[in-house]
């Protein structure tokens, strides 16, 4: 069998432990270098197809961005063209999983998207001939809110299988930090949000390590005043980091909370735009409270360990239960839900925006 997968860096870890399962050749579709190095060990072959859009630039024309979402679809085509690929395996809500379906349409391969976001789904998932997803409950979500008909329950995230797996190795990066504070700025973070956070991570007078992701660092430095407040260079492993920090506040999504809650890092999950969303869910599941940057300070100094124990047991059931699914796909797959279904994802996608 030869897959093909697309995935940015979080959503790529859910990939990892399906992939290393299946007796398949894998082709991997990367959007950035982060997730290019992480998925290297598992592929034959991997293909850029794109870069994410970094926030402080500032939201683009319409038309500049069909024209750049046009240009990697063609890219990935490209990648995909002639290679024989029995399945396209995508996992997500970002471009990266628009381009690789889109590119698996034009070319008619068979995919198999799994969906962990659910509120907030990317419209091209509408296209694919399977979806998963975690529950019963978000089964019925899907099914009456955009009509699709092609759902599986799976039972958990397979991320959890991926990360309670990871070998925590530490970095030079935290050799001369103790008793740090751990800082991701992930995509529930906003431009305009960030002088009113670093304001209040000064106010707290900790030692501080922030990991800028969605944002270059030296932008995010141009708002720091604070010796106590150290901004992280480049793509770094969060996972060493995250278990040397005495806590963490994430402005991130699913692939943060999973990664907490099984690693069972103190965390606060900031509230951010996104008020409904899956990660909101599993947070308030894993008792990971969801604050506003002001209810950060009452907070910070009585946090407690989420407790993963049954996130990993869920996710390594969900991780069968996909591997069963690809080895019998011909089988599992239906009809997809269509350009009816897509109209409605896109629908409520705007309200995320």
């Amino acid at each position: 069998m030869r897959i093909a997968i697309a995935a940015e860096i979080a959503p790529a870890k859910s990939l990892i432990p399906i992939i290393k399962c299946l007796d398949a050749e894998i082709i991997g579709l990367t959007h950035g270098s982060g997730v290019k190095n992480l998925l290297e060990p598992y592929c034959t072959k991997i293909h850029s197809i794109g870069h994410g859009r970094k926030k402080e630039y500032g939201n683009r024309s319409n038309f500049k961005i069909a024209y750049l979402v046009l240009r990697d679809i063609m890219k990935a085509v490209k990648s995909l063209k002639g290679q024989e690929i029995d399945l396209l395996l995508t996992c997500g809500n970002a471009g990266d999983v628009r381009k690789g379906i889109a590119a698996a349409k034009i070319l008619k391969i068979p995919t198999l998207h799994i969906e962990q976001d659910i509120y907030n789904p990317i419209e091209m998932i509408a296209f694919s001939n399977l979806v998963t997803v975690p529950s019963q409950k978000y089964k019925n979500f899907l099914e009456e809110r955009y009509g699709l008909s092609n759902v599986r329950v799976i039972g958990g995230y397979p991320m959890a299988s991926y990360v309670n797996m990871k070998k925590l190795n530490y970095v030079s990066t935290i050799k001369n930090h103790d008793n740090y504070l751990l800082v991701v700025l992930g995509g529930d973070i906003k431009s305009e949000d960030l002088p009113k956070l670093i304001e209040m991570l000064e106010y707290l007078d900790k030692e501080i390590l922030i990991a800028p992701f969605r944002f270059k660092s030296g932008y995010v430095s141009n708002f720091i005043n604070s010796s106590k407040l150290k901004v992280l260079d480049g793509y770094v492993d969060l996972f060493p980091l995250m278990k040397a920090s005495s806590g963490m506040i994430y402005g991130a999504g699913m692939g943060l909370t999973i990664e907490a809650g099984v690693l069972e890092i103190p965390s606060i999950k900031l509230a951010g735009f996104h008020h409904e969303h899956a990660s909101v869910d599993l947070a308030k599941e894993l008792k990971i409270p969801v604050l506003t940057i002001e209810e950060i300070p009452k907070a910070i100094e009585n946090l407690k360990k989420p407790k993963g124990h049954d996130l990993i047991k869920n996710g390594e059931k969900s991780v069968y239960k996909l591997v069963k699914l690809i080895n019998n796909f011909d089988s599992e797959k239906i009809k997809t839900g269509g350009v009816t279904s897509m109209r409605r994802i896109w629908e409520q996608r705007s309200k995320f925006r």
